[in-house]
């Protein structure tokens, strides 16, 4: 975990008094995480995600910062489960039918594509079509296949997605997020201590996430 640089949290200005319990110190100005809290809290998260995996229970990895993108994409991929990595769509929980309603619509389009069913138009609205697909595609591709809402979230990033988090509070979805030192812990249920801003903490994160995924199936 050092190596990956899970320990180093945001400068001490940044602090949220209840991740104060998480700190070992300070170095160059940074907060520093416990590490062996971090442990002890991965561990927790992580027997929690075998259990619900084992009943045969659903997870979505959430992720939206630029960097965490393609890791998150392909973690997601390599465990068979759903993503979102851009922007997050208010009310994919709350309003779960309405989402599933244009999920589908974008399947339908890329499936009328792929079979020949938009030739009939013409070329101005094919393009349009095209176009059209390539936006639902950034939207939704990533729930795709998510055709009830999740049995928990696992959030990568919580101060970008703090509206997925309460989405998923209000809907009573279990929540596994990365906490940095500058966020309040209290909404999550399996909070893990860690920075959640380089790639090589949250690449180290998902890798143990994956071990369980992958083995619990």
């Amino acid at each position: 975990m050092e190596k990956a640089g899970v320990g180093f949290g945001h400068r001490v200005s940044k602090l949220y008094p209840k991740m104060k319990q998480y700190v070992a110190g300070v170095k160059n100005n940074v907060h520093v995480f416990d590490l062996e809290k971090t442990a002890k809290e991965l561990e927790k998260a992580l027997t929690y995600i075998s259990k619900i995996v084992a009943e045969g229970k659903t997870v979505i990895f959430v992720g939206t910062k630029i960097q965490m993108k393609a890791v998150i994409q392909e973690a997601a991929k390599d465990c068979g489960v759903s993503s979102v990595t851009e922007r997050w769509l208010g009310g994919t929980f709350t309003n779960f039918e309405t989402i599933q309603k244009r999920v589908n619509y974008y399947k339908d389009l890329e499936s009328k594509k792929a079979t020949g069913g938009l030739v009939k138009y013409t070329k101005k609205e094919q393009l349009d079509f095209e176009r059209e697909i390539a936006k639902l595609k950034i939207k939704f591709d990533g729930i795709r296949n998510m055709t009830k809402l999740p049995d928990a979230v696992i959030i990568f990033g919580l101060d970008k997605d703090i509206t997925c988090a309460r989405e998923a509070k209000r809907k009573g979805i279990k929540i596994i997020s990365i906490v940095d030192t500058n966020v309040n812990p209290d909404i999550v249920d399996y909070p893990i201590p860690a920075n959640d801003d380089a790639i090589s903490s949250v690449r180290y994160i998902i890798d143990r996430v994956k071990e369980v995924l992958e083995t619990s199936k």
